[in-house]
C-alpha cells in the first residue's frame, strides 16, 4: 500500500490504537460520555477537515482496555500516514494514542475482514488490593493455581456452543465460536489469561475468567469447566469477572498482511486458516 495518496477521490485508512478503558464509557458512541469512538471521530475529523465515521474491529465495554484496537475511516482528505498519526494524537486525550496508520483498499473492513481476535485478562493475585495498577487489573485476594486453571481451560478449545459464557444482553445470532487457543500462566503476583478466537460473544472472556477463578481458588475441579460448556446454560458458569482486567490485544487479517494489527507479544494465527 502506498503511503502517499493521490489527490482527489476517497481513501480508506486503517489505524491501530491503544487506550485506557477506565477513562471511557466503552468504545461505541452513546449518550453516556466520553466514549472512545467519540474522541476518535473528533480528532480524525480535525485532521481530515471533514466529518468521519469510525468502524472498529471489536467494540469494548466500559473499563475495558486495548493494546491494539483496529479501526478504519473513509475520507477525501489527502494526508501522509505519518501526518494522520501525529495529527490525531495531537487532538486525542492522553488515555488514547494512535499507534499506526495504513492506506487500505475498499475491500478492507476493520470488523468484517477480521479472521481472529485476541484478548488478555490480567488478575492481580495477592492479599493487598492494587494501588499503582488500580483500574488496569482485576484483583483476587485468594491464592490462585494458574496451572490448574490452564488445565481446566483446555476443555474450551475448538468450535463449540458457548451459551454458558454468553451474557444475557448478547445480540449475536448464535453462540457457536471457534476458540483457537487459551492459556493461563503466572507472572509474579499476576495470573494472566490469553485467549484467541475467530470472534467473541458479549462478556465471553470475562465469563470464562470468572469461571476459571473458581477452579483456581479450589472451589471447583478442573473437569467442571467442560461440564459448564456442555450445559449451554449461563447460570452454570462463574460470575462475570470485572472489566478492568480485560485487554483487546489485536486482530488477525490474513488478507491484509501489511497491517501490524496485533500486539507483538502474542502469537499470530496460522496464515491461510480461515477461522470465520
Amino acid at each position: 500500500m502506498t503511503s502517499d495518496p493521490e489527490a482527489g477521490g476517497r481513501h480508506r485508512i486503517a489505524f491501530g490504537l491503544e487506550y485506557d478503558g477506565s477513562r471511557f464509557r466503552g468504545f461505541q458512541r452513546q449518550q453516556q460520555r466520553p466514549t472512545v469512538q467519540e474522541v476518535l471521530e473528533d480528532a480524525l475529523a480535525a485532521v481530515a477537515d471533514e466529518p468521519v465515521t469510525v468502524h472498529c474491529a471489536g467494540r469494548t465495554d466500559t473499563g475495558v482496555h486495548a493494546a491494539c484496537q483496529v479501526i478504519h475511516i473513509e475520507t477525501a482528505a489527502s494526508r501522509l500516514e505519518r501526518a494522520w498519526v501525529l495529527g490525531a494524537n495531537s487532538s486525542l486525550p492522553g488515555a488514547v494514542a494512535v499507534r499506526w496508520a495504513r492506506f487500505v483498499d475498499a475491500r478492507f473492513h476493520a470488523r468484517f475482514s477480521a479472521r481472529g481476535r485476541y484478548y488478555r485478562y490480567r488478575i492481580l493475585n495477592r492479599w493487598i488490593r492494587p494501588g499503582l495498577f488500580a483500574g488496569r487489573v482485576a484483583w483476587e485476594r485468594r491464592p490462585l493455581d494458574a496451572e490448574r486453571m490452564h488445565r481446566a481451560a483446555q476443555a474450551l478449545v475448538g468450535e463449540h456452543d458457548f451459551s454458558s459464557f454468553r451474557a444475557l444482553g448478547c445480540q449475536a445470532k448464535h453462540a457457536r465460536r471457534c476458540l483457537r487457543s487459551i492459556a493461563v500462566h503466572r507472572a509474579g503476583d499476576e495470573v494472566v489469561l490469553d485467549v484467541a478466537a475467530n470472534a467473541f460473544l458479549y462478556h465471553m472472556v470475562r465469563n470464562i475468567a470468572g469461571t476459571l477463578i473458581r477452579v483456581g481458588c479450589g472451589e471447583r475441579e478442573p473437569a467442571w469447566v467442560g461440564e459448564v460448556l456442555a450445559a449451554r446454560d449461563r447460570k452454570q458458569a462463574g460470575i462475570t469477572a470485572p472489566p478492568e482486567g480485560l485487554y483487546f490485544m489485536g486482530v488477525d487479517y490474513p488478507d491484509h498482511p501489511e497491517l501490524p494489527a496485533r500486539s507483538a507479544d502474542l502469537q499470530p494465527f496460522p496464515r491461510g486458516r480461515d477461522l470465520s
